[in-house]
């Protein structure tokens, strides 16, 4: 049976790295074949096709969709194609008829898409067509090159190492009529013999719905996992730069973290609240859902099996797995005796953020307060407050910079742990501002000072995780797996 497996566009830039420790490690079994690839762009490619993930800073979409003129997208858009034109220069470098295919293969997508553009713009110049009615369509076909750059590389790549490399293109470039999601997915993968073709995808899928009108740039894990569970998957695969660990190694150390050999879907959710997913939450959904357990591998180490996450595993022992946090955080502290009693007061205050787009990670609320932790900018988080200050006129409303660091665990039902916790911060020096812990025990948020974060972090781990004298790899042997 096959797998389905990801790699990130971090990897994917080292791709001569990537090629020798994942595409071409053969299998005991199977060899070579018996696995589908999605990849996603090499890093740094859809930062510039749409928007810089974590600064904002537009790309070839931005600049269009706020253009006057052409010329505005025009440059970015050739620039993208010199850094595509660069990449295949340094993948082909034996071989100029692949580096000529290459280039044919990108310069025709990005070419096409000029024209797109250019006729757009073109066309939104007479009053009964609007360029904002046109923009998402423009958003999927230009995040769509970067994906199919790759995937079309690595094919080319491999075909080169004497591998039958096939080039599944989901992408819908120039087809007529999209199908649905699952549709399509099925309708790409059908006729394939997994024994005899190495399949390689991109991670965007062009499909009726539109996938970024739901994921946007989280489309890449639901591509693969939709991949995995209409294919019948044995597992699922996803090659990141590190281990899943007890907590970042850059923070506590790599001699003292170790990696995780087992965890469950719950855990990963967790992780992913806080901004450091191990997969994508709806990905995480559609492979609980088909009964797909994923593997997490770090792509630099292939011979590592790395973490196992299911859908039934609980420490067998109650435990703390992980330490992890998120340091760019704000507390919206609402204060108003006028709410003590009233169940639905913070109603409007959740319309306000969802009309803002921030990101709740928690909230807490006691008889006359209700705090939000969200993530966001300070500008937007200020917007926030104004508004819920206008609309509560008896409110008070105060922003902290805060921190939250969380003990995560498949089971942890540990006798102690608030009296330990409490203590190894304590003698840190470290103020805790709120504690949560839920009645599920599977992970304890602390909030703290944003600059106590990284204090936090190592504290807890000391206290928490080392005295158990874990070796390399946590397998718990007595796990329970129902």
């Amino acid at each position: 049976m096959h797998t389905v497996e990801k790699i990130g566009g971090t990897s994917m830039s080292c791709f001569k790295d990537v090629l020798d420790n994942i595409f071409l490690t053969e299998h005991p079994k199977h060899g070579l074949y018996q696995r589908i690839f999605v990849v996603s762009a090499y890093s740094g490619m859809t930062n510039d096709l749409l928007e810089h993930k974590k600064t904002g800073q537009a790309g070839v979409y931005q600049r269009f969709a706020e253009a006057s003129g052409e010329e505005a997208w025009q440059e970015p858009l050739e620039k993208v194609r010199e850094a595509m034109l660069a990449k295949n220069a340094e993948i082909f470098t034996e071989s100029t008829h692949a580096l000529e295919q290459a280039n044919q293969f990108i310069n025709s997508r990005i070419d096409d898409c000029a024209d797109v553009m250019h006729s757009l713009h073109q066309l939104c110049n007479f009053g009964h067509f609007q360029l904002t009615e046109h923009l998402m369509k423009v958003r999927e076909m230009l995040a769509s090159l970067g994906e199919a750059h790759s995937a079309f590389n690595t094919v080319l790549a491999l075909k080169l190492r004497g591998v039958n490399a096939r080039f599944a293109d989901l992408t819908g470039w120039q087809a007529a009529t999209p199908l649905p999601f699952a549709d399509m997915i099925v309708h790409h993968f059908k006729d394939i013999d997994f024994s005899k073709e190495l399949v390689i995808a991109p991670g965007y899928t062009h499909c009726t719905e539109g996938l970024m009108n739901t994921f946007d740039r989280g489309y890449t894990e639901i591509t693969f996992a939709q991949i995995a569970a209409a294919t019948g998957a044995k597992e699922a695969i996803i090659h990141k730069e590190f281990h899943l660990s007890t907590a970042d190694p850059n923070l506590v150390g790599a001699d003292k973290v170790v990696t995780l050999g087992m965890t469950n879907y719950d855990v990963a959710d967790q992780l992913s609240n806080l901004g450091m997913e191990a997969i994508h939450p709806r990905a995480g959904k559609t492979l609980r859902r088909a009964g797909v357990e994923l593997r997490i591998k770090n792509a630099f180490e292939p011979e590592h099996a790395g973490t196992l996450i299911s859908q039934d595993y609980a420490s067998a022992t109650p435990r703390v797995e992980i330490i992890a946090g998120r340091k760019d955080m704000f507390g919206i502290e609402v204060f108003d005796q006028e709410m003590l009693g009233d169940m639905s007061y913070d109603t409007e205050i959740t319309n306000i953020i969802k009309q803002l787009k921030l990101y709740v990670v928690n909230k807490s609320r006691d008889a006359n307060s209700i705090t939000y932790y969200c993530a966001g900018s300070r500008k937007i988080i200020n917007r926030a407050a104004r508004m819920i200050e206008e609309h509560y006129s008896s409110a008070e409303v105060t922003v902290h910079n805060v921190a939250i660091v969380s003990a995560i665990g498949s089971n942890m039902k540990v006798k102690g742990i608030l009296a330990k916790t409490a203590t190894a911060l304590a003698d840190a020096g470290i103020s805790i501002q709120a504690l949560q812990q839920t009645i599920r025990q599977v992970e304890m948020q602390i909030v703290v000072q944003e600059s106590d974060y990284d204090a936090a972090i190592i504290a807890l781990h000391r206290a928490l995780i080392e005295p158990e004298n874990y070796t390399d790899v946590i397998v718990f042997p007595e796990a329970s797996r129902a």
